[in-house]
């Protein structure tokens, strides 16, 4: 289904505060209860429930709850050149 690199990559945005579920779809496919799915089999039981408990609720995770003003996926200093 997919590489290496890009469960991995679908993991990571799933853990990022704010790349929304719809960002996953839109580049990968898979909607938020196949994300979901995905996080449960590949993360280890605790780890998942942490997972959930962060993102449960969580109004960037979802662009109806979003601020209109968050237009970025990502913090400004979570890429920066070292």
């Amino acid at each position: 289904m997919f590489t290496e690199s890009e469960l991995s990559r679908v993991i990571e945005m799933a853990w990022e505060d704010r790349t929304p579920f719809e960002a996953i779809e839109a580049q990968f496919g898979l909607d938020e209860t196949q994300v979901i799915a995905l996080m449960r089999s590949s993360l280890k039981p605790g780890s998942f429930r942490l997972w959930r408990k962060r993102v449960s609720g969580r109004q960037t995770k979802h662009l109806q709850l979003r601020d209109p003003a968050v237009s970025r996926g990502y913090c400004p200093t979570q890429y920066k050149q070292r």
